[in-house]
């Protein structure tokens, strides 16, 4: 399944279901059939229960869609898919990323012994088609960085790398926005926590859909530019070690989300470094996800 928050002239933000082209309004197919089923896209997530029964409803009535329970993708307006608890980062998580790192900071690094980690509030999500905001008081080193978000379905606590992936619910695309010159003290937190500095979206994919989520190829294009282009095989630590690592001290919720790091081609790094202005259009892809389009603006 395709979960995503949707809304329209009529409806608040709701949670619904991508068909092709057809955005199906859970609650409402739910309603149809006498049923109840939750408004919120993050319910689905946390609630195996609900999630089973709108897959059902969804599986029973495909193609013949009730009345007022569908309406096409073009005519609704996307919101990030759900709000998370947490956003857990994950920095210096490709091999080559390590090595661009190094030399736009002048500085050698070496490869991480174990996950580097950092935090992103829940104010910092936007959705599809929504403002990445330029406060030129605070950056003139907006940076950008595509990176397959992992959305935990089950609290994972003491997880075993082997057993990690069966907590994962599904996958997205987030942007985790960065303003270089904005590092406090080494801290990444304010750099990286901003509101709009991480777009997510459009939508989840269950698990089941994905295939091999460390076999997945990702992109960014500025204003049509690419600038980065890699396979999620290229992952110093897998999802499932991501995991382990991180429930080893600390709880994942349903609804958590990881941003499992970013590959080469970060603006720091081009020669000449290149950030992000208003005007920009910031365009992200992963294989079997879809696209993630924000544009950059000033703040007001």
């Amino acid at each position: 399944m395709r979960l995503l928050t949707f809304q329209t002239a009529s409806l608040e933000p709701r949670a619904g279901a991508l068909e092709g082209e057809i955005v199906i309004d859970l609650a409402a197919l739910a309603a149809a059939a006498g049923r109840r089923l939750p408004e919120s896209a993050g319910d689905y997530v946390a609630d195996e229960t609900a999630f089973a029964a709108a897959r059902d409803l969804l599986g029973a009535h495909r193609g013949a869609w009730p009345a007022g329970t569908a309406h096409r993708l073009a005519e609704v307006t996307l919101r990030a898919p759900l709000r998370p608890g947490k956003i857990v980062g994950v920095g210096l998580n490709y091999v080559e990323h390590v090595a661009e790192s190094s030399r736009s900071l002048d500085t050698a690094k070496e490869l991480p012994t174990r996950p580097v980690l950092f935090s992103k509030p829940a104010t910092a999500v936007v959705g599809p088609g929504e403002p990445i905001l330029h406060n030129a008081a605070l950056t003139e080193q907006l940076d950008w960085e595509c990176e397959l978000a992992v959305v935990i379905g089950r609290t994972a606590r003491g997880v075993a790398a082997g057993d990690a992936l069966a907590h994962v619910f599904g996958y997205s695309i987030t942007n985790d926005i960065s303003a270089r010159d904005q590092r406090r003290s080494g801290q990444w937190f304010f750099s990286k926590g901003q509101d709009s500095y991480a777009p997510l979206g459009p939508w989840i994919v269950t698990a089941d859909e994905i295939g091999d989520p460390q076999d997945l190829d990702l992109s960014l294009r500025v204003n049509g530019e690419v600038k980065q282009k890699s396979n999620t095989r290229h992952m110093l630590f897998s999802i499932a070690d991501l995991i382990a690592d991180i429930t080893s001290g600390m709880t994942l919720e349903p609804g958590d989300v990881i941003a499992t790091g970013s590959p080469s081609g970060v603006g720091a790094a081009q020669v000449p470094p290149q950030f992000l202005r208003p005007g920009d259009v910031v365009e992200l892809e992963i294989q079997n996800i879809g696209r993630l389009v924000n544009p950059v603006v000033a703040h007001p």
